[in-house]
C-alpha cells in the first residue's frame, strides 16, 4: 500500500477463486514420451527470474513410481541447479544423491570465444578455453557435496576430437564424461550415461550440505551466492535495492531463500563476460519479495523479469491439415 503495509490475496478476497484454480492443476501432469516411457511435468518456471524447478508434488511423486528420479533444473548451474539445492530442497526437505551435468561442445567453443554463428566448425584450442567455464560448475557442484557425472550432449556437428578433448579433460577434474546422443538416437543414446550414473549412485554417496542458511542476513545470503557460485569479487547495491532489503526486513521476510535474477548466458551479471569471469561486481537494482512463493528475488545487471518469444516462435510452424493431423510440434 501507499503506507507501506503488505497486500494480501486475502484483503481482496480473492483465496476462494485461487483455490479454485489450483485444484485440479496442483495434480502433476503424466506425459508419455516418444518412446512410451512415463515422464512427469508439473511448472516451468524460467531459471534465469523464477527457481527453474519443477513442483514438489511432482519430485516427490516420481520417487514412488520408480527407482530413480531425474528432474531438470534450468540453465547452468549456477542458476537452476543452486535454485534447486538452496530453494527447493529446503522447503520439500529433498537430499539429492547426484548430479547430471550437461555439456556440449558448442557452448564450450562458444565461451571459447567463437561467435555462434561458428559453432558447428571444429576448433579445439576454443574448446580449451572454454573448459574454464566448465570447471566453474564442476566446483560449483562440489561445494554442495554431491558427485557429479558429466553428460555431452552429442549435436551432429560436433567432432570425435572434440568429445574425446573434453571427456580427457573432466578425466583430469576428476570427473567422469559420457557422451550422449539421444537426439539422433533415442534412448539408445543415452544408455551409457544412464549406466554411468546408476554406477556413480553406486560408488559415491552424497554429502549435500546447502550454500547457506536462511537464517543469514539478506545482504550475507546474496553475497554468498554472488561469489561463491558466480565468483564475483563483490556485491553492489543501488540505494533503491537497500531501501527494499531494509522493507523486507521489516515485513518480517528476512529469513527467505534468495532467488537470483541474473542472465543466463555469462556466470556473471553481464551476458558479453563469458568463460570465467573474473575480478567483476554484481549489481544488484532491486530486492523483490515474493511471498506467496517464498523467497526474495534480487535483480541484477539487465534482466527482463516478462520474458518474450523469440522472433519466430514454434508456435508459427504448428497446424491441422485436412484430415485433421497436427503438424510441426516435432
Amino acid at each position: 500500500t501507499f503506507d507501506g503495509h503488505p497486500v494480501h490475496a486475502a484483503d481482496l478476497k480473492v483465496t476462494g477463486a485461487m483455490a479454485a484454480l489450483l485444484r485440479d492443476a496442483i495434480h502433476p501432469n503424466l506425459v508419455q514420451t516418444l518412446e512410451g516411457t512415463p515422464a512427469l511435468i508439473h511448472g516451468g518456471p524460467f531459471a534465469n527470474i523464477a527457481h527453474g524447478c519443477n513442483s514438489v508434488v511432482a519430485t516427490k511423486l516420481a520417487p514412488k513410481l520408480g527407482e530413480v528420479c531425474v528432474t531438470e533444473a534450468g540453465f547452468g548451474f549456477d542458476l537452476g541447479a543452486e535454485k534447486f539445492f538452496d530453494i527447493k530442497c529446503g522447503y520439500a526437505g529433498l537430499a539429492p544423491d547426484a548430479v547430471v551435468l550437461v555439456a556440449t561442445a558448442r557452448a564450450l567453443k562458444y565461451h571459447g570465444g567463437v561467435p555462434m554463428s561458428g559453432v558447428d566448425q571444429e576448433d579445439l584450442p576454443a574448446i580449451k578455453r572454454g573448459m574454464a567455464n566448465l570447471e566453474k560448475h564442476v566446483e560449483d557442484i562440489r561445494l554442495f557435496g554431491v558427485p557429479l557425472v558429466v553428460a555431452l550432449n552429442r549435436f551432429p556437428s560436433d567432432t570425435d576430437a572434440e568429445l574425446a578433448a573434453i571427456t580427457e579433460h573432466c578425466a583430469g577434474l576428476g570427473v567422469r564424461a559420457v557422451v550422449a546422443d539421444v537426439f539422433r538416437q533415442g534412448g539408445a543414446g543415452g544408455e551409457a550415461l544412464a549406466a554411468a550414473l546408476v554406477d556413480l549412485l553406486a560408488r559415491e554417496p552424497a554429502r549435500f550440505r546447502p550454500l547457506y542458511d536462511w537464517g543469514a542476513p539478506i545482504r550475507a545470503k546474496i553475497e554468498t551466492i554472488a561469489t561463491r557460485m558466480y565468483g564475483a569479487e563483490r556485491v553492489v547495491y543501488t540505494k533503491r535495492a537497500e531501501a527494499q532489503i531494509a522493507q523486507a526486513e521489516a515485513l518480517g521476510y528476512a529469513g527467505l531463500p534468495i532467488c537470483m535474477a541474473k542472465t543466463q548466458r555469462s556466470l556473471s551479471d553481464d551476458p558479453a563476460l563469458l568463460g570465467r569471469p573474473r575480478d567483476f561486481a554484481v549489481t544488484v537494482s532491486e530486492v523483490r519479495i515474493s511471498a506467496g512463493a517464498g523467497f526474495l528475488v534480487p535483480i541484477t545487471g539487465e534482466i527482463m523479469t516478462m520474458p518474450g518469444l523469440p522472433r519466430s516462435p514454434n508456435a508459427e510452424r504448428i497446424d491441422v491439415d485436412a484430415a485433421g493431423t497436427i503438424t510441426g510440434l516435432i
